[in-house]
């Protein structure tokens, strides 16, 4: 049974520990995938310079609707994992739009360019654990939105 607490317009799912946890988890995990999105629009020397000048041509050669996909994907988590930590109910729909954008990123990685050839096999085992990783996040929210800890 789940524990309910009192608020001021009914009765809501008290906080688990866990969601705390995964909260903080999710939000520095994204954190990471945002400033990745941040450092590569502005083309930031410091952190670009990691990567080969072919991998370079790659990331700055995306076409708009892939920059988009990849844009939802990274702040649709960010927003999501800011959600869970505030209790909101959207955060299930801003993990939807991550997924969403993941996919249209993908298509364009996987399916219309040579990006698994150009990141090799270490770019492509991080990519699938992004994907573990947003799916997680997308059911685990669902799942609190469903208990009643997300309103």
């Amino acid at each position: 049974m789940t524990a309910v607490e009192s608020s001021g317009s009914g009765a809501r799912a008290r906080t688990p520990v866990h969601l705390w946890v995964v909260g903080v988890l999710a939000l520095l995990w994204n954190g990471m995938g945002a400033f990745d999105y941040v450092a590569t629009q502005f083309k930031l020397e410091f952190y670009m310079q990691q990567f080969t000048p072919e991998q370079l041509a790659y990331f700055y050669g995306f076409p708009a609707w892939a920059v988009s996909g990849w844009a939802f994907g990274v702040w649709g988590a960010f927003v999501g994992s800011i959600g869970l930590l505030l209790r909101k109910r959207w955060a299930v729909w801003a993990f939807a739009a991550s997924i969403a954008g993941m996919v249209v990123s993908s298509v364009y990685t996987f399916g219309l360019s040579e990006g698994v050839k150009i990141m090799g096999t270490g770019g492509a085992i991080f990519t699938a654990i992004i994907w573990v990783v947003a799916i997680f996040l997308l059911l685990y929210a669902r799942a609190q939105a469903k208990r009643g800890v997300l309103v």
